[in-house]
């Protein structure tokens, strides 16, 4: 990744252009920019040329966001997560916004273990039918060797 070396290097050492961001989350740059265009990410900045700059927070918070993909969360989903998440940090929150702010996360640790079980369902699926077709290997192997011409049973 070249960096806008028009940018002084006080102000580049604690941000990381859009490439740096996307290589260290493990995600495309394409998928970067269609996340800030969700509105899941903000740039913290741009540098003289133009070029999106980020802070340890955003990589952080892609790095949530690639967690939560999996479990089929939606971009509504995600954005509503995040609000929370954000929200709390704020040291200055009423107590009474805090308590009703950890229940509404209470409630996505439900809906994330709900989506976990779920996928966990399906992956057993998968593994079911890749062992099916270990097995149907096994038994094409024996087919030819015994000249046997049965068909291969469904799975």
């Amino acid at each position: 990744m070249r960096r806008d070396e028009s940018v002084p290097s006080l102000v580049r050492r604690n941000t990381l252009q859009i490439g740096e961001v996307a290589e260290r989350v493990g995600l495309s740059l394409r998928t970067v920019r269609y996340y800030e265009e969700a509105g899941l990410l903000v740039p913290t900045g741009r540098t003289p040329g133009g070029f999106r700059l980020y802070d340890d927070d955003a990589v952080s918070r892609l790095l949530l966001i690639r967690k939560m993909k999996p479990l089929g969360f939606t971009l509504d989903e995600m954005r509503s997560l995040l609000a929370v998440r954000d929200e709390l940090i704020d040291p200055q929150l009423a107590s009474e916004r805090r308590a009703e702010l950890r229940e509404r996360l209470r409630t996505w640790v439900v809906l994330a273990e709900q989506k976990l079980a779920t996928l966990r369902e399906q992956a057993g699926v998968a593994e079911d039918f890749v062992v099916g077709l270990h097995d149907d290997v096994e038994r094409s192997q024996t087919t030819v060797q015994g000249e046997s011409h049965d068909e291969l049973p469904e799975h």
